[in-house]
């Protein structure tokens, strides 16, 4: 790391204790839900390793030491050195897993070895993450050079990829994350609207038809093209212009009758349901969308105050299953009720933020980009695990981070987070 003279500054001021303190309060508040969500089964206590709650505090114990290890016992340096050897060893896992993994709610996304089970998938976000830190903060490197966007687009697609084979596509979404990275570094906004179009033409597709879609996709172009005349009269940007949108349409006709096929042929029955109930085109309140149905009823009876630390009646008689992974949220609103969420989100915005405002402030390319791959991921897992259980987005099995019971997604988002954290204290070492 480069810096001025080597006068070491002290770990009051190397180490954002804003951001470790709201990782803290993050982790004590799903510790303290998970109980309260397990209370039907009537734990000893909780830290009764007989149990959930138990267990996640050994989680805890053994997060808190390798986030010590990460900022005092290893060298920043090794990340950079290892993280294209890291990303091939577990890209080979993420293939190896499809066909040697166990099978759990219809995905092949884990290794199991007697009582210790193991996702490819959650390390491949710091994998990924330090391989796009590495490859885009080397020297010479421009997001308008058509090479090296499709080898960001490998790097970042590859693991991707092999997630959707998993059968794990909420872990595969997770991945749009990585665009504010992009972005950042200077991705074109144009991509960005790509990326909603086509989730707009994907939505639509399912709900009318490939007629509709089409004909949406025309009217599209049009208005673009109208839009752009000043430019069409340039003959410079003319051929930009129509190159795009013809583009476009290739694409986007493309991505309807995929949609279409993908949606009838590959998804399984279960994830079409899911897909269908939370768009409103058919209605399961007793089969996929019961989780979802009681999750809501769990929080908005919550109120503005909630009923109070264990007093909760949905979470109490275990209306809500996985209701201390997946639909941890609900739990908070139940017994904290709107304030409560209210917090719980404002730290998560929080910790983004800092993590966004160290990174800016780097002096070095490879933790700025690191950084943001990281709040990237925080956000999308914040986004989809909450729309998840208010039910704006479909049950698709993605922790809340650092608060859903689990070692692995706890020790992945802890070693996420504090890899960042050391790389930034490295910095702050020297004048």
């Amino acid at each position: 790391m480069t810096g001025g003279n080597n006068l070491d500054r002290g770990l009051k001021k190397t180490i954002d204790w804003y951001l470790v303190g709201s990782y803290l309060i993050l982790v004590l508040i799903g510790w303290i839900n998970i109980y309260a969500s397990i209370q039907s089964s009537e734990p000893a206590s909780i830290f009764d390793i007989n149990y959930r709650c138990g267990m996640q505090f050994i989680w805890i114990l053994v997060a808190v030491a390798m986030a010590v290890v990460v900022i005092f016992a290893v060298n920043p340096r090794l990340w950079e050195v290892i993280s294209t050897p890291s990303y091939i060893v577990v890209l080979a896992l993420l293939v190896a897993v499809i066909f040697l993994g166990t099978e759990h709610k219809g995905s092949h996304s884990w290794f199991t070895f007697g009582p210790v089970s193991f996702q490819p998938a959650e390390i491949s976000k710091i994998t990924t993450s330090l391989m796009l830190a590495m490859y885009m903060s080397q020297a010479g490197f421009k997001m308008d050079s058509g090479r090296q966007m499709l080898q960001v687009a490998l790097i970042a697609g590859l693991p991707m990829l092999t997630i959707i084979a998993e059968q794990e596509t909420g872990s595969a979404l997770v991945y749009i994350g990585f665009l504010f990275c992009l972005y950042r570094e200077g991705l074109s906004g144009w991509y960005l609207f790509y990326l909603a179009a086509a989730i707009f033409l994907f939505i639509l597709t399912i709900k009318t038809s490939v007629l509709v879609s089409l004909v949406v996709l025309a009217v599209g172009i049009v208005i673009y093209l109208i839009a752009s005349r000043r430019q069409l009269e340039q003959i410079r940007t003319r051929r930009k212009c129509i190159i795009r949108a013809i583009a476009c349409l290739v694409a986007g006709a493309a991505l309807i009758f995929s949609t279409e096929f993908a949606f009838n042929t590959i998804l399984h029955d279960y994830q079409r349901l899911r897909i269908e109930v939370l768009l409103g085109i058919k209605d399961d309140p007793s089969g996929v969308g019961y989780n979802v149905r009681q999750s809501m009823i769990a929080i908005g009876s919550g109120g503005i105050f909630g009923k109070g630390f264990l007093n909760g009646t949905q979470t109490a008689y275990g209306f809500v299953p996985e209701q201390s992974t997946d639909f941890i949220f609900c739990t908070v609103g139940e017994e904290w009720g709107f304030l409560g969420c209210l917090v719980v989100i404002l730290l998560y915005i929080f910790l983004i933020w800092r993590i966004i405002k160290d990174a800016d402030e780097s002096r070095e390319a490879f933790t700025r980009i690191y950084g943001y791959c990281v709040a990237g991921c925080l956000f999308m897992h914040l986004f989809i695990n909450i729309g998840m259980t208010i039910g704006l987005m479909p049950v698709i099995g993605i922790p809340l981070p650092l608060m859903s019971y689990g070692g692995s997604s706890l020790l992945t988002f802890t070693l996420l987070i504090f890899i960042f954290i050391a790389l930034n204290r490295q910095e702050k070492k020297y004048f």
